[in-house]
C-alpha cells in the first residue's frame, strides 16, 4: 500500500515545501539536477496553478544545492503553446521567471527520443528530447476535470506533459492528422517542414498515410489552421494515456498535486472556468497511481455541493487510465492517507 500525504490549508508554497520534505525523509534521495514538470497555463485561463505555488519548492532546492528549471513540453492543439518561441512568452507573462525554463522537444515538437515500452498500444513512446538528461522530477499537477481524459493529474502530466508533439497526437487519434481542404490555401509550407516526405501539395495538401511518422509537425507549421488532430478517432485513448505515463515515469520521481482551483475542465481551456468544489490542499506520493486515486476518491466524495456539474462524468472517464496504470506496472491504487 502506498503512501500518500496530504496537507490541507490555503499556502500552496509552504505545503508543497513540507510535503516535499516529508519525502526525502522518507528515504527519497534528490540529484543535483532535478527539473519541476509544471503546466503553465493556456493564454486567457486563470486557474491553473500559479507560480509562487512552486517558491517553496525551488527554494528547498536551491538551499540545498539542487540545481533546478520548470520543463514543459509543446501542446498539440493550435494555442499560445504551440510553439516554443510562443510557450516561453506565455509562461513568463504568466510569472513563470523565478528559475530557467526548458521546452522538452524542441520548438516545433520535433526533438525527442524514442522509449521503449512494449506495452499493448505502443511498443515506443516519443517523449521530449531533454527529457532523457534527467533521471528524476517533481512532477507537480493541478488536479481537474478534463472532457476527454477524465481528470487531469499526476499520470496526464507524466503522458501528455512528456510526450513530444508526435506522442500526443499518437495518443489522441491513430496518428494521421486530417487536412480541411476549404481552409489549405496550398502554400506548401507543410509539405517543406515535413520530416518524413509524406505530404504534397496540389490543389491542397495531401498526407500519404503509409509515409506519415505521427510527428503532427505539419499542424503546428500551418499558418491557416488547417491541419488538425483526427478528435473522433480516439480508440483506447485513456489506456494509451497510462502507457505513455509509463514510459516517462521514473521510480524515484516525486509527485505533487495541488487540489484547488478544481474546475470541470483542463489548463489547456483558453478561457476563464469557475471552480466546482472548494479548495482542499496539496497531496504528494512517490506512487503517481496512488495519488492520482486519493485525488479521485476526495473530489468524488464532494460531489453533493454541486452535483450539476460536467465534473463528475468527466473524471469517472479516468478509472481507465487509473486501471490500466496499475495493470502496465505504474504503481497501486490502495493507499494510505496520511495527513500532515
Amino acid at each position: 500500500m502506498s503512501k500518500v500525504y496530504i496537507k490541507k490549508g490555503n499556502n500552496k508554497s509552504i505545503a508543497a515545501k513540507e510535503l516535499l520534505i516529508e519525502l526525502i525523509n522518507d528515504g527519497v534521495k534528490l540529484n543535483n539536477n532535478v527539473p519541476i514538470k509544471v503546466h503553465f497555463g493556456e493564454a486567457g485561463n486563470e486557474t491553473y496553478i500559479k507560480p509562487e505555488a512552486y517558491d517553496g519548492i525551488i527554494d528547498y532546492l536551491l538551499e540545498n544545492n539542487v540545481s533546478t528549471s520548470f520543463i514543459e513540453t509543446n501542446v498539440l492543439y493550435v494555442g499560445s503553446r504551440t510553439t516554443k518561441t510562443n510557450h516561453l512568452k506565455t509562461a513568463l507573462n504568466h510569472g513563470f521567471d523565478k528559475i530557467p525554463i526548458i521546452i522538452a522537444d524542441g520548438e516545433y515538437g520535433e526533438d525527442y527520443d524514442e522509449v521503449e515500452i512494449n506495452k499493448d498500444f505502443f511498443s515506443h513512446a516519443l517523449i521530449g528530447k531533454e527529457f532523457s538528461k534527467y533521471n528524476q522530477f517533481i512532477v507537480c499537477s493541478h488536479f481537474k476535470g478534463h472532457h476527454m481524459a477524465g481528470f487531469g493529474g499526476a499520470l496526464k502530466q507524466l503522458s501528455m506533459g512528456f510526450a513530444a508533439r508526435g506522442g500526443k497526437l499518437a495518443m489522441h487519434s491513430m496518428s494521421i492528422p486530417k487536412v480541411n481542404e476549404s481552409k489549405c490555401t496550398a502554400c506548401g509550407i507543410c509539405e517543406s517542414n515535413c520530416p518524413a516526405d509524406a505530404i504534397e501539395v496540389v490543389d491542397y495538401a495531401v498526407i500519404d498515410s503509409s509515409k506519415c511518422i505521427g510527428c503532427a509537425a505539419c499542424i503546428s507549421h500551418c499558418p491557416e489552421v488547417a491541419i488538425a488532430i483526427d478528435w473522433g478517432n480516439n480508440a483506447n485513448f485513456h489506456k494509451k494515456v497510462a502507457e505513455y505515463a509509463y514510459a516517462a515515469h521514473r521510480p524515484n520521481s516525486i509527485y505533487i498535486t495541488f487540489l484547488s482551483n478544481i474546475t470541470d475542465n483542463c489548463d489547456c481551456m483558453g478561457h476563464i472556468m469557475e471552480p466546482v468544489i472548494a479548495d482542499v490542499g496539496v497531496l504528494a506520493s512517490t506512487d503517481p497511481a496512488a495519488l492520482d486515486q486519493a485525488c479521485y476518491d476526495i473530489v468524488m466524495s464532494d460531489k453533493h455541493t454541486n452535483p450539476e456539474s460536467k465534473l463528475w462524468s468527466y473524471i469517472e472517464r479516468g478509472e481507465i487510465t487509473l486501471e490500466h496504470a496499475v495493470k502496465i506496472g505504474i504503481g497501486e491504487r490502495k493507499y494510505e492517507l496520511i495527513e500532515k
